[in-house]
């Protein structure tokens, strides 16, 4: 399903002047992102504000943007929350949209499961989903961890493909080493784009391949020819500015950013408020840019 699916943008929600999804920009940074080499997206991930956006404007996200996609490459959706039954009542929606590939769902939040709920609940959305379900494991927003071996025994689920693995790099190893070679597992932490790819997992899940694609597909095509020195040397001037992309909340670094580079992207929604003058000029400073870079124009390519 995802094979040379490496680099994946979980990809971000533009919105219009008056606060909708703004689906023409949403088109156009979706073709940037493939253009600069993308082979896929999470849509509606943590990157797409997607705890803000509505039941109703989360189907006509992933109904529309199926056909701005139109093919060129794979599509993952996010379906979970932290209630069972809504997480199935909505994959099973999203499941009837032709052209998605498969269900982002997040170790559930807030209720703090251990290891036999979460399994349990994981269960319960496979068995019932008309999609494949990809695990979300992100402690840091979860306030749980799904363990490894919980992640391994989900994955004998038949409807359980893949995981997004949001810890350690150890994690990632011994997740490799005891699945099959058909389960996915994509990191879900750019800077630990090339260390994932090398030890045998599929990639990354990426919120930096929206302005540092070219650079990120060029990582990777050295690391496929052997090039190892120059991947590394890419990773290396990669690490510090995926780094300050996640400076502030998210997905609000990125939106700077972009809307520097002349997308229409919009405001963030509450809570997360868009940078200030402030903080832009101190995240133009951390990427390398000029001290008020984020506050003029930016290139659609920033060089490194």
């Amino acid at each position: 399903m995802f094979e040379n699916v490496d680099l994946m943008t979980a990809i971000i929600t533009p919105f219009d002047n008056d606060g909708k999804i703004d689906f023409d920009t949403l088109k156009s940074i979706t073709d940037h992102c493939l253009n600069t080499g993308s082979r896929g997206f999470v849509i509606g991930g943590t990157t797409g504000e997607t705890p803000t956006l509505t039941h109703d404007e989360k189907i006509e996200l992933y109904r529309r943007f199926v056909d701005i996609v139109d093919g060129r490459g794979s599509i993952i959706a996010g379906t979970g929350s932290n209630n069972t039954q809504e997480t199935i009542d909505f994959t099973k929606e999203v499941s009837m949209i032709n052209g998605i590939d498969a269900a982002l769902v997040v170790v559930p939040y807030y209720n703090k499961p251990n290891q036999r709920c979460m399994k349990a609940h994981f269960e319960e959305v496979a068995k019932q989903s008309n999609v494949p379900i990809i695990i979300y494991n992100i402690p840091g927003r979860t306030g749980v961890t799904m363990s490894n071996e919980t992640v391994i025994e989900l994955s004998h689920n038949e409807n359980i493909v893949g995981v997004k693995q949001c810890t350690s790099m150890e994690d990632l190893e011994y997740l490799v080493e005891h699945t099959d070679d058909n389960f996915n597992i994509y990191t879900g932490e750019d800077a630990q784009a090339l260390f994932a790819k090398s030890i045998g997992a599929n990639g990354v899940i990426s919120v930096a391949s929206h302005i540092y694609g070219n650079a990120m597909r060029e990582m990777y095509d050295d690391l496929d020819s052997g090039n190892y020195k120059a991947a590394g040397a890419m990773q290396r001037k990669l690490t510090p500015k995926m780094s300050a992309l996640f400076m502030y909340p998210s997905p609000s670094p990125v939106k700077a950013v972009m809307s520097a580079q002349g997308y229409q992207v919009g405001a963030c929604r509450l809570p997360i408020l868009s940078l200030n003058n402030e903080e832009k000029q101190h995240l133009a400073d951390d990427l390398g840019l000029s001290h008020d870079a984020l506050l003029n124009s930016l290139p659609k390519e920033l060089k490194l």
